[in-house]
């Protein structure tokens, strides 16, 4: 699911500590530094929503 980042996501993600990112998922495998389903990690690592317009959230996405 795409989204746009703007000031209030910032905020939020800074306040609460939000997690969204392959590192955070329990389907992310770190020694192949890929998702666990096959699906692309490429678009949800290590992203800087400072220097983001938008965000592209994983279906799949699970906090370890």
């Amino acid at each position: 699911m795409k989204t746009t980042i703007d000031a209030r996501l910032r905020r939020e993600a800074a306040a609460f500590g939000l997690r969204f990112t392959c590192e955070h998922c329990a389907h992310f495998v770190e020694e192949e530094r890929a998702c666990a389903h096959g699906y692309p990690a490429a678009p949800h690592r290590s992203l800087d929503l400072e220097k983001l317009a938008t965000l592209e959230f994983c279906k799949e996405f699970e906090l370890v």
